[in-house]
């Protein structure tokens, strides 16, 4: 009980940073994500609203990465399993995806501005991030989808990817869902 009740106030605290952040023009850009053992960068910008993965209903004959529908606040929304997604683009084709534990995963639906009722399904949020978070950083590397942005790195050596929601909710792949 005692951990539910952290959750909800760490999902709590979060929520509150992400608005004071988006009105307050404060220097957190992204929203730190993990999905599948690795980090991403989601833009603030690109992001929506935060849920808990709850009831999806599954789709038949779609891809391994599509995990369903959700009923998001009334509105119908595809659930894209982030992780297994990246896995798609960075590991062989027989890679799938396992869904994470529920405890801690969360839907991050895109932001209505990107015109796509879409949700990412990540394994758990890892709190906003901004510029100053990183020790360094490098160009994407030149074989990667266009979606992807600059790699940062932290003092301790972690490396968070960011990714433009806006240019990967536009990719074909991303948007043929059938298997």
């Amino acid at each position: 009980m005692a951990k539910r009740e952290a959750l909800r106030e760490f999902q709590s605290r979060l929520a509150e940073r992400l608005q004071a952040a988006r009105s307050s023009g404060v220097a957190a850009s992204w929203l730190g994500v993990e999905a599948s053992g690795a980090r991403y960068l989601l833009p603030l910008s690109q992001s929506g609203e935060i849920f808990p993965w709850g009831a999806t209903q599954r789709v038949p004959y779609t891809q391994p990465w599509f995990t369903g529908v959700a009923n998001l606040r009334g509105g119908l929304h595809g659930v894209v399993h982030l992780g297994g997604y990246m896995q798609g683009d960075l590991a062989p084709a027989s890679a799938q995806a396992e869904p994470p534990p529920r405890a801690q995963a969360r839907l991050v639906a895109l932001n209505p501005l990107l015109e796509i009722n879409c949700a990412m399904l990540v394994d758990r949020l890892l709190g906003l991030r901004g510029v100053e978070s990183f020790a360094t950083s490098a160009p994407a590397a030149g074989d990667g989808p266009e979606y992807f942005g600059t790699v940062y790195t932290e003092a301790d050596g972690s490396t968070w990817q960011e990714i433009n929601l806006q240019s990967l909710s536009r990719q074909s792949r991303f948007l043929s869902i059938g298997a």
